[in-house]
């Protein structure tokens, strides 16, 4: 204690300067906190906000401005009572539907279109077109039209339909600001408390995080606010688990690190000073790898797509400044009594000299070829489960992981109405090839009635209703006999461009809300296939400049790509097999690949940063293993933070954030626990000095 009070005597800014670091932070926590919250309001959640230019229903979209004064979103209130309509039942449904006109006037094109009877008359279906696509208004107007429809004895009533399915979409994303970040903050308390058994340092740790998750939910808002960048529900759950689970990552490698220089200095500023030098390359390579990454999802052609990319390296870049600037101000001010009641006292003898990892390391370094060997081959087999992976996309009323109202409407629709009632097909074409595209659209099968559109106040298919023709185009609604965003739906709509499309001089163009998804699913197969190559590459010249050699970094990025595989394929399995989801996004494989391969090298950068450290001062071989030794403890560590912040989405009930958090909490695991563990060092080892080629340390002794 008297040489601390004469160390802070001495250099008094070394109390100054860290003392100035911690309250700048407090003051932009303070500042940007009010944002936290008001992330939500600046979300777009409309798939077709998230189209390029280009694609086919975006172009419908614009034209369809020609034939209605607003852009429109199909509410379908359907009624339903096994047996059979009664006359009552009749009597209040109707009186719904004048209710529904008063209450929702100015809010809705023309007045509400029905009741539509089915033909087995146990259901009834009102369809009202909402003027706004905005979220904002339909979480409002969706939650009043459910309490006006209400419900009888025996009859029940639910919103089906686009504006249905956003509404809950967004009702989902409430956990946002409450129920996923207490979840998460928790969970990885939990796990720093059982990594360090200190009271005091998991606080410090997880309030530095918490900062950082301020910083980048205030910088996320601002953008979005200002049409910088489009933020979704999806990309703000993960940004929220990304950073957390990031920061801490990065927090338990400078701990680490300073615990050790604890052992070998004196005075706390001397060792922080130690730990920044060894931990700032490994932290600042990782994080700059995953934020480039994330980046090129620039390249996407789909909104939602691309801005994960500046999101996510928003979150990665305040992690770390926080935990490069932050973090270590706080350490430096606490000093050993961070770890109390275990504090690192000098020249004190590490414990994992003589722990788990040192025997590991060891058998490791004794059986490295069959330990590579049966690695690899296990991986190899995990990943046979990407036969079961169906990521062709997946139905929005499919898309949640509980029962909502939207998803029951839609059971209902489809087993008592032509399945696409509500969200026809809109063909827009030369108004004078109307019957040639009629035609065309009739004779494709799976199309339940094609009627040219007379009006918004004109129900479709109204005897004696005149085709609208507008700047010399019309347009053709088409009912399709498939739920609207089914793999038969994409199938019947292929068909019916396919048909319109060879129709001389018509210019046709297929749109509409089945349209949409399926756009949206094509340009995510693109997006993967485009961007996939490119963040292997990226992650392989950051490995070359960091190592500054060519066969380590190979080696890396082929036993990352093989985690992923078969973390891939273990996926297959589950989701097919356990947790029975009707498939996967295709947008899914590349949001896995980018995280777990990002991720993946994240670990393996902070092994290999200490291994070729270790190696330079021992020789290859126990280098090698020296440096398992010293960092199994606090990868493994990050692992389960990282995986358990991941697993933490899972309270948002969808099935897309379902399958990313399994996929990368199993993936990560792997990585920590076989991949890193094992299969790096073992072929290291195996291979010898010559994986440093062409540095010259792949010349310095055996």
């Amino acid at each position: 204690m008297a040489q601390h009070r004469a160390e802070r005597h001495r250099h008094p800014l070394r109390w100054l300067l860290p003392a100035l670091a911690v309250l700048a932070w407090l003051v932009v926590g303070g500042t940007l906190g009010p944002l936290f919250s008001k992330t939500t309001d600046v979300q777009k959640n409309n798939n077709a906000a998230f189209l390029p230019s280009n694609a086919e229903s975006t172009k419908v979209q614009a034209l369809d401005k020609n034939f209605t004064s607003t852009e429109t979103t199909p509410a379908i209130v359907v009624y339903f009572r096994a047996g059979g309509l009664t006359p009552a039942d009749k009597a209040k449904i109707q009186s719904d539907v004048s209710q529904m006109s008063q209450r929702f006037a100015g809010r809705i094109a023309g007045p509400p279109a029905g009741p539509v009877i089915s033909k087995d008359g146990q259901a009834a279906a009102v369809t009202l077109q909402f003027t706004s696509s905005d979220q904002n208004a339909l979480k409002t107007e969706i939650p009043a039209l459910r309490a006006l429809a209400g419900t009888a004895p025996g009859l029940s009533a639910h919103v089906a339909g686009p504006a249905g399915i956003l509404a809950d979409l967004v009702d989902s994303f409430k956990g946002l600001d409450g129920i996923l970040l207490y979840v998460t903050g928790l969970i990885v308390l939990v796990i720093l408390v059982l990594v360090y058994r200190s009271p005091i340092l998991p606080v410090l740790v997880l309030a530095c995080s918490v900062l950082a998750l301020t910083l980048a939910n205030g910088l996320v808002y601002l953008l979005a606010k200002n049409d910088v960048l489009t933020l979704n529900g999806q990309s703000n759950g993960i940004l929220d688990v990304l950073v957390l689970g990031a920061a801490t990552d990065y927090a338990l490698l400078l701990v680490s690190r300073f615990r050790e220089e604890c052992r070998v200095h004196r005075g706390r500023f001397d060792a922080i000073r130690a730990a920044l030098r060894g931990a700032v390359e490994p932290i600042g390579a990782s994080g700059t790898t995953v934020a480039i990454a994330l980046l090129c999802l620039l390249l996407s052609d789909l909104s939602s797509n691309r801005s994960l990319g500046p999101v996510g390296a928003i979150g990665i870049g305040c992690s770390l400044l926080a935990m490069l600037t932050l973090l270590p101000a706080v350490l430096a001010l606490f000093g050993r009594a961070a770890f109390w009641p275990f504090r690192p006292h000098f020249q004190s003898h590490p414990a994992e000299q003589h722990g788990v990892w040192s025997r590991i390391a060891r058998a490791v370094g004794r059986r490295r070829r069959p330990v590579w060997i049966i690695t690899v081959l296990v991986l190899i087999g995990l990943g046979s489960g990407l036969f079961q992976l169906n990521a062709n996309g997946i139905p929005e009323d499919k898309s949640f992981s509980k029962t909502v109202d939207s998803t029951t409407g839609a059971d209902v629709l489809a087993a008592h109405f032509p399945a696409g009632s509500g969200s026809p097909a809109e063909v827009i074409f030369k108004a004078d090839k109307l019957q040639p595209v009629l035609a065309a659209v009739r004779r494709v099968p799976g199309v339940a009635q094609a009627v040219p559109f007379a009006g918004q106040d004109v129900p479709p298919g109204a005897p004696g209703a005149t085709p609208k023709v507008v700047n010399g185009l019309s347009r053709v609604d088409a009912t399709l006999a498939a739920d609207p965003d089914s793999t038969r739906a994409f199938s019947i709509l292929r068909q019916i461009r396919a048909s319109v499309h060879a129709v001389p001089g018509a210019d046709a163009k297929v749109g509409g809300f089945t349209a949409t998804n399926l756009d949206v699913e094509d340009t995510a197969k693109r997006d993967r296939n485009v961007i996939i190559p490119v963040v292997l590459a990226v992650v392989f010249v950051i490995l070359v400049l960091l190592l500054r050699c060519l066969v380590a970094p190979l080696v890396l990025v082929v036993t990352v790509v093989l985690s992923f595989l078969g973390t891939l394929g273990v996926s297959g399995y589950v989701f097919h097999n356990l947790f029975k989801f009707a498939g996967a996004d295709a947008a899914f494989p590349l949001f896995a690949f980018v995280f777990l391969v990002a991720l993946g090298v994240d670990y393996n950068i902070f092994l290999i940063s200490r291994v070729r450290e270790e190696v330079c001062k021992r020789g290859h071989q126990a280098g090698v293993l020296s440096g398992l030794t010293v960092t199994g403890g606090v990868i493994t560590s990050a692992g389960f933070v990282l995986a358990a912040t991941f697993a933490a989405l899972t309270v948002i009930p969808l099935v897309f954030l379902t399958e990313i958090a399994f996929t990368v909490a199993f993936g990560v695991l792997l990585d920590t626990l076989v991949v890193r563990s094992l299969l790096v060092p073992a072929v290291l080892v195996d291979i010898g000095r010559p994986a440093w080629w062409p540095s010259p340390l792949w010349r310095q002794g055996p």
